[in-house]
């Protein structure tokens, strides 16, 4: 049994550095009332909760929700590394279409700490060792370890294969900041100029500057997903429809003669973004609006190739022409994307959920894309998982 399910209401509180917002259960609970309220849906009529986090103790997706209401539904708590929120997403989607439940709530936040993200288990495996095993062997000049090695390398092997310059990266960081200006949600609204993205703190000698990587953030989103008939009963809009959605990992090729781009998860995204499209009868011809996981600039370079808006090795000349922004053929993170918007990893892709719902609304403020009828959304985490979403604007 599979069943059409609608967005029917979203949630989401201001981004803020770590030390400036308020704990988790507090902005988990904050997120979650605005869905509720946005949706019209009283919370009794919720009957699952997927909570999507990465830094917490187990059930503190619990902690946030018993703020709101106690009404002993289903919590399950989810984390996916960076896909986390999407991930949440998924499950409650997955939940309403299959006909499980008629009204699901996905919601997802953290609470970070300053600096670059690290393991809080010393005396175990790390999920990431094989990645760092072969981005060491990839990249034994490296002088940075994690996140920034695997996304920075990966913009490196682009630059080294295709001739991709630097200044186009900034261009991309650029661009982020002035979506964001238009954002009152965002951390980061002060508008930046290439020039400025290239004169900031070099973290990795011609390959990245400071700004060109999203910064560690507080937050929290939420979604109510539900089922036409549901919606139809309650009086709660329809107007959007997840039309299609994927999750995938790794498959067994990774570690096969791998470089870093297919290291930081462009296989995961092609084979997702092959499922969305036809799930939703689309191509990338067709989408107006789009939402993608930018932690790095580079990354978001990478991505328009992984999802098909261009072939591989063309993403600069996607960037020159200006098709990645308003006027051009695709708008690509109106919200400021994670480099400007902010990366509350458990928050992300329900911040990302969010965007889209109000574009597809018509309701997104100096920020609106014209006319927007189709929306696609890409979350992702090393690890790994990559989840996809597509939206329609339902008559």
């Amino acid at each position: 049994m599979t069943r059409n399910v609608y967005v029917a209401g979203v949630g989401m509180i201001p981004f803020a550095k770590p030390g400036a917002s308020a704990h988790y259960d507090e902005m988990g609970a904050k997120a979650i009332s605005q869905a509720l309220a946005d949706s019209g849906v009283p919370f009794e009529l919720v009957q699952q909760a997927y909570a999507g986090y990465v830094y917490g103790d187990s059930t503190c997706g619990q902690t946030a929700l018993y703020h709101v209401g106690m009404t002993g539904i289903p919590v399950v708590n989810v984390n996916n590394n960076c896909a986390t929120g999407s991930s949440a997403l998924f499950l409650a989607h997955q939940a309403v279409k299959s006909g499980m439940v008629e009204c699901a709530l996905a919601f997802g936040f953290e609470e970070m700490q300053a600096g670059a993200l690290k393991s809080h288990w010393d005396d175990r495996p790390r999920a990431m060792s094989k990645f760092i095993e072969v981005s060491d062997r990839l990249l034994p000049e490296s002088p940075e370890p994690g996140a920034i090695r695997m996304f920075a390398g990966a913009g490196k092997t682009h630059m080294e294969k295709y001739g991709t310059k630097l200044e186009t990266f900034a261009k991309i960081r650029a661009k982020a900041s002035q979506h964001a200006a238009r954002n009152p949600l965002a951390i980061f609204r002060k508008v930046v100029t290439p020039e400025d993205v290239l004169a900031s703190p070099m973290v990795w000698e011609g390959v990245l500057t400071r700004l060109m990587a999203c910064p560690p953030t507080c937050g929290a989103a939420a979604a109510i997903v539900c089922s036409e008939d549901f919606a139809r009963r309650h009086g709660l809009r329809t107007d959007v429809l997840i039309a299609g959605q994927a999750l995938t990992t790794d498959g067994p090729e990774l570690f096969q003669n791998p470089d870093m781009i297919d290291l930081v998860g462009v296989g995961m995204t092609q084979s997702a973004a092959r499922s969305v499209y036809e799930q939703a009868g689309i191509g990338p011809e067709d989408i107006d609006v789009i939402e993608l996981h930018d932690c790095f600039a580079q990354n978001e370079l990478i991505t328009y190739e992984g999802l098909g808006l261009c072939g591989k090795g063309e993403g600069e000349k996607l960037v020159e022409a200006g098709d990645n922004t308003y006027g051009g053929r695709w708008v690509v993170n109106p919200s400021g994307g994670l480099l400007s918007k902010g990366h509350p990893l458990g928050a992300t892709g329900l911040a990302q959920c969010f965007e889209l719902v109000h574009q597809l609304r018509g309701t997104a403020g100096d920020r609106q894309v014209a006319h927007a009828k189709v929306a696609l959304q890409h979350n992702l985490g090393l690890g790994g998982a990559c989840v996809i979403t597509a939206y329609k604007k339902a008559a």
